[in-house]
């Protein structure tokens, strides 16, 4: 059986009515996405949460807050199902009963990191894992960069919650920019080589983020749902 026969594999083409909105108009919006779980997550409002891979717990704990209570207030969490903040952003949004979506760096067949294989199948439970990559695609690490302009292009806007100065995480609110998205950053230690990319952003004009409450105003969303 073809891949895009099976339950809850799709092939979507740039004239597709459901090829993401806000994705279709970028520059380099990809002309195929394979997606493999809901075909409706595609449509949702998202946000965007990125960061260190090698993440602090104060980076880890962090991003499971943000990501859980915007969750909650509604918005659909996006990210690039790396380790350490990605990961850690997924399961806040997953256990605030969250919908949630991937974008990988590989073919769509293939989990990178291995071991979230199973936080790839939490995900496509109730949201989907996309990719412009063919399948059996390797994890290269070229594919990385060019996965991240989808990640924000996707998304209304993102958040860096850690990144060192030479961060994955800074080249994706680069693009988010020249996208037009909004770009938050959350500050952390003085001192703390994890956060010198977030606080770089925000000597250049990133929203400073302190609690999601910052986010949600700044998107016009009202959240009742909030958790201190």
């Amino acid at each position: 059986m073809a891949w895009s026969e099976q339950t809850n594999n799709h092939l979507l083409c740039y004239e597709s009515n459901q090829y993401p909105p806000l994705l279709r108009h970028i520059d380099t919006a990809p002309p195929i996405l394979f997606v493999r779980g809901c075909i409706d997550s595609v449509l949702k409002r998202n946000f965007a949460l990125v960061g260190s891979r090698s993440a602090t717990a104060y980076g880890k704990r962090s991003a499971y807050w943000m990501a859980r209570e915007l969750s909650k207030a509604g918005m659909q969490i996006c990210s690039g199902l790396a380790a350490g903040v990605d990961t850690k952003a997924y399961e806040g949004a997953l256990d605030g009963s969250g919908k949630t979506i991937a974008v990988v760096g590989t073919g769509i067949d293939r989990v990178y990191p291995p071991k979230n294989a199973r936080l790839a199948d939490r995900i496509i439970e109730n949201g989907a894992l996309l990719s412009e990559f063919p399948l059996g695609t390797p994890p290269l690490s070229r594919n990385f960069p060019r996965r991240n302009r989808i990640i924000s292009g996707l998304s209304e806007g993102i958040l860096v919650v850690e990144a060192a100065i030479k961060s994955g995480s800074l080249i994706t609110a680069r693009l988010a920019l020249e996208q037009n998205r909004d770009v938050f950053a959350l500050p952390g230690p003085i001192g703390s080589l994890k956060s010198r990319g977030c606080h770089e952003l925000i000597k250049q004009g990133a929203k400073l983020v302190e609690e999601p409450a910052d986010i949600l105003d700044e998107l016009g969303i009202n959240d009742n749902n909030e958790e201190g």
